[in-house]
């Protein structure tokens, strides 16, 4: 049979699964750096599922997996969740929330996305 090749975090329970329908496979565990790496890639992944979600049932499901991972990303760092909300709070006091919905068509070149990003926060 073909083999499909992921090369990537899978979670805890999949290994089982493939097990009990009988699939071949490969894994190994990770280190901590690489895990490092992988759960923020992860991250990517979960959140494009999230893009590509048709209908509120599928948001849920695909927001239910980056909240799932940012908690493992929080956890593995021993962030508090303490520090994460004092951090919303500055962000939502510093550049606001998206209440307002506002969209940016463009803006002229203030060098915000290279030297001068320092003075928007």
């Amino acid at each position: 049979m073909r083999k499909i090749y992921y090369r990537k975090l899978i979670r805890d329970k999949i290994p089982e699964k493939m097990t009990r329908v009988g699939a071949a496979y490969e894994s190994r565990k990770l280190g901590k750096k690489e895990f490092e790496n992988e759960i923020l890639k992860k991250v990517g992944e979960e959140a494009s599922g999230l893009l590509a979600a048709k209908n509120k049932e599928e948001i849920i499901e695909e927001l239910a997996d980056v909240l799932d991972v940012a908690e493992e990303i929080r956890r593995h760092w021993k962030i508090k969740p303490s520090c994460l909300a004092n951090m919303q709070k500055e962000n939502a006091r510093k550049k606001g929330g998206f209440k307002k919905k506002i969209y940016l068509v463009w803006s002229e070149d203030t060098g915000y996305r290279t030297n001068e990003r320092k003075n928007w926060k």
